[in-house]
């Protein structure tokens, strides 16, 4: 074998060992990936056929939703969510609601998803949620998100409402 035979040999193993040991070193996502997350919702403005009502008015209420994402891949998931709510006004507070919230997520990209739920409220409302979620601030094992819940409700004997509510928490 030529010097030079012998030293582009060289230049290409160096070349495939430099190529496979830096793709070695980038860990394989497996799916399914299992991810929890647990956060606060503030519904700020209820809009229906005779009314408009606001958060913060003439009582406060606020939930906390506790979830389990389980995504199939890398673009697609389904998401069980919990979310107990508490309202406050002048004569005390109470756990007034409790949301069963099932869905399928949706991978947007750099960090955005859309969550399209199903709703069922003890308080005998159902209808479904569409939400656009972001994560803000990505660690290592955890990522802080910002959502946009848009609830259309019906039911028990009240109009049809639709609601634009703000949610931010972590996800583990």
């Amino acid at each position: 074998m030529t010097k030079m035979a012998l030293n582009a040999c060289l230049v290409t193993l160096l070349f495939l060992s430099a190529f496979y040991s830096s793709k070695a070193q980038q860990p394989m996502e497996t799916y399914p990936k299992i991810a929890g997350y647990v956060g606060i919702i503030h519904p700020i403005v209820t809009f229906s056929k005779n009314e408009t009502v606001t958060n913060f008015k003439n009582y406060y209420i606020v939930g906390m939703p506790t979830g389990i994402n389980i995504w199939k891949s890398k673009k697609i998931g389904f998401s069980a969510e919990f979310v107990p709510f508490v309202k406050a006004d002048s004569t005390g507070s109470k756990m007034n609601n409790f949301l069963f919230h099932p869905g399928i997520l949706v991978a947007l990209g750099r960090g955005w998803t859309f969550a399209g739920r199903a709703a069922f409220e003890t308080s005998g409302r159902y209808g479904f949620t569409p939400v656009i979620n972001k994560i803000v601030k990505k660690n290592k094992n955890s990522g802080y998100f910002v959502a946009i819940p848009l609830p259309f409700r019906f039911g028990n004997n009240h109009d049809a409402s639709f609601t634009l509510g703000f949610q931010f928490g972590i996800a583990f």
